[in-house]
């Protein structure tokens, strides 16, 4: 037998269950549309899968590939969810000049206020917040050095970034 016959199973069986596959990326991401952006993209990796390697059961890894495209494609947005927090208009904000004695004083309360919330926090909070910002690492990074899981970093961010959000107010003039 052939490398090549596998190979052709693997697209046909994708192809055959194409239906179930889009409901199992629906399941997960909630979106008739994410769901079929999901299996497009699955057919990409499975059509290089075809030509990289030999699949013993090819709907079980047809099922896999999507889901670990919706599973990846729900941890991006959440991540993405975190990071839009922090969006400011760009035409809100004033261009610099030179800075006014009430404008130190301003910066210097909001410096202040930011850095009571943090201190407010959990030591370990502080810790991967400070990891993540001073040092510039990832959350798998700060979990090894915590030696806690990626999950409870990912919460600790969260809850850094929810005290900074609570001085959010102090910026507007």
């Amino acid at each position: 037998m052939s490398m090549l016959a596998p190979c052709q199973t693997l697209a046909a069986v994708f192809i055959d269950n194409r239906a179930q596959l889009r409901r199992i990326a629906q399941g997960i991401v909630r979106s008739t549309e994410t769901a079929d952006d999901i299996v497009q993209d699955a057919w990409l990796r499975i059509a290089d899968a075809e030509r990289l390697r030999n699949v013993e059961r090819p709907f079980c890894y047809c099922c896999q590939v999507v889901r670990n495209l919706a599973l990846d494609h729900c941890r991006r947005q959440a991540l993405e969810a975190t990071y839009r927090i922090f969006d400011i208009e760009v035409e809100h904000i004033d261009q610099p000049t030179h800075a006014t004695p009430q404008k130190l004083l301003l910066d210097a309360e909001i410096l202040a206020a930011i850095e009571h919330n943090l201190s407010k926090l959990p030591t370990r909070t502080r810790q991967a917040y400070e990891l993540s910002r001073t040092r510039g690492m990832t959350q798998r990074q700060i979990a090894v050095q915590l030696g806690c899981s990626l999950g409870l970093v990912n919460a600790m961010l969260a809850d850094a970034a929810r005290a900074i959000e609570a001085c959010r107010d102090l910026l507007v003039d």
